[in-house]
């Protein structure tokens, strides 16, 4: 019970303030404004629709717990990228928001949503369906 509630806490406090990292690139691409860095040499458009994904979409799920372990790794991905590539040689006070994330995301990765998710829903939803057959 009380990892579960923790998992919640957890889930809806980082992706919601993920999220709002994310609503901002969403609002630039909705704009049709294409400035954005480009650590990986996607080009600046593809690097901010991917990290728009990740940061909003994919916090999204991660929030409401639907496919929280794949959900999580776009997150994941992009705090990786945001923390070695994009602030790689700034000092760790610049960077440690991004590594934040990543972290909490890494560990969402691994431990999955919790029984407070629609995965755990939709899940028992699933086993009482295959016991009625």
């Amino acid at each position: 019970m009380n990892r579960d509630l923790g998992l919640l806490i957890l889930r809806a406090g980082a992706g919601v303030l993920m999220m709002s990292h994310g609503w901002g690139k969403v609002m630039r691409l909705a704009s049709g404004s294409s400035e954005f860095a480009d650590p990986l040499g996607l080009g600046p458009l593809p690097s901010l629709a991917l990290a728009a994904f990740a940061e909003f979409l994919c916090a999204l799920l991660v929030v409401v717990g639907w496919k929280t372990v794949w959900a999580a790794l776009p997150v994941v991905v992009t705090m990786a990228v945001a923390a070695f590539v994009a602030h790689g040689p700034d000092p760790l006070q610049d960077k440690e928001l991004a590594l934040v994330y990543l972290v909490v995301f890494v560990a969402l990765a691994f431990t999955g949503a919790g029984r407070w998710s629609l995965d755990e829903q939709w899940s028992r939803r699933g086993r009482k369906r295959a016991r009625a057959r």
